[in-house]
């Protein structure tokens, strides 16, 4: 089982390496510049930027560490070349494309807009954890990356859920508060699930469809009980 998780994160990163080679055009990336981004992307998301050597990046590379320093001036830049393509050409166009099938399908209730949502993003986190988790250490700490996802990632997908939110206020499925507080809360209670899941406890046996009903419930019910009288 390990065996087979393991073999599809590799498959993941590969076809991550494609895409960043895809809209790339303009670089033509050697073999070994492959293997340095992919020992980073490992390294990275193992130990976290900070406490990463360059000397074990080069090394889990198979390459001397000065072959990294020939392509990537500093270890900051080897950063911004898997995070910085990946936010503001991949990421983007890919968390649109794959959202397509969520923000445009009209739902009959926000319930089961709800779960395709969390559905979605979990199936995605699963299949991209190593840049994600890259992404989620690096952003407190890098200003321009903060500002690259607000406006490629955010802001586009936002649009649409602001659409849809509204939608279902008018329909009275959901209660007349300020929009922007409902999608902070269902934003932030998925997103809770989705780190816990992938993140904090993953060695955990998770029952996934368990766990998203209780989190749709949590976000539509509350979880007070009745007061007693």
């Amino acid at each position: 089982m390990a065996e087979d998780s393991t073999a599809g994160q590799n498959s993941a990163d590969e076809q991550w390496i494609e895409e960043l080679l895809s809209i790339s055009k303009e670089e033509k990336m050697t073999p070994k510049q492959i293997s340095i981004l992919q020992a980073a992307i490992e390294v990275f998301s193992e130990k976290g930027f900070s406490a990463t050597a360059t000397s074990e990046i080069a090394q889990k590379a198979q390459v001397a560490e000065g072959t990294i320093f020939r392509y990537y001036k500093t270890k900051k830049e080897l950063l911004l070349a898997i995070v910085g393509p990946t936010m503001s050409r991949m990421i983007a166009p890919f968390v649109l494309r794959n959202f397509n099938g969520v923000l445009d399908v009209p739902f009959d209730s926000y319930e089961e807009f709800l779960r395709a949502f969390i559905v979605n993003r979990l199936e995605f986190a699963r299949k991209n954890f190593k840049i994600i988790k890259i992404v989620i250490q690096e952003i407190p700490f890098q200003p321009a990356l903060r500002e690259q996802f607000m406006e490629n990632v955010l802001s586009k997908v936002l649009e649409r859920v602001i659409a849809i939110t509204e939608h279902f206020k008018e329909k009275g499925q959901l209660i007349d508060v300020p929009t922007p507080a409902i999608i902070r809360f269902t934003i932030s209670s998925a997103a809770g699930y989705l780190l816990t899941r992938l993140l904090l406890q993953p060695e955990k046996e998770w029952n996934d469809e368990e766990e998203i009903d209780l989190t749709i419930r949590f976000i539509l019910h509350g979880i007070g009980g009745s007061p007693s009288k």
